[in-house]
């Protein structure tokens, strides 16, 4: 291996260092695979967890909430972050796919009643369009 350029050598320590724009790419969308299906498992682990008893279900609570920090935490060192919009407005600007939207007619008023997948956030923007399931207000 012969000298190399400047350009050549912070080329060099970006693969290593797994900086590099190809190596980022390559493992965001896996990752971001990873962080939803984990998310959605919470979710039925926490349904689970309302049909036990009040003592016992506690310290599986506790857990379930530092697994999600950690989650959160994880994610944030990747510079992602999950958006929940359960209980907001719904805004057809969203960025979020709502499975019962041809349900309702236009003039509707909707809320976003559950999360079915979150919305994954980057620094640079939008990495992944969240799902989601609709009320009218009122009902």
């Amino acid at each position: 291996m012969g000298i190399l350029t400047p350009r050549e050598l912070q080329k060099e320590i970006e693969i290593v260092n797994g900086t590099d724009e190809t190596n980022i790419e390559t493992f965001e969308g896996p990752l971001i695979d990873v962080v939803i299906e984990s998310w959605r498992f919470s979710r039925t682990f926490g349904r689970v967890l309302s049909k036990l008893d009040a003592g016992e279900a506690a310290r599986y609570q506790s857990q379930l909430r530092f697994y999600l920090k950690r989650l959160e935490e994880a994610l944030a060192t990747a510079g992602l972050r999950m958006v929940n919009l359960e209980g907001q407005a719904y805004d057809t600007g969203m960025a979020a796919t709502a499975l019962n939207i041809a349900d309702f007619a236009p003039e509707d008023v909707l809320f976003v009643e559950q999360m079915v997948e979150p919305v994954i956030m980057g620094e640079d923007g939008l990495r992944r369009t969240g799902t989601i399931m609709l009320k009218r207000v009122g009902l």
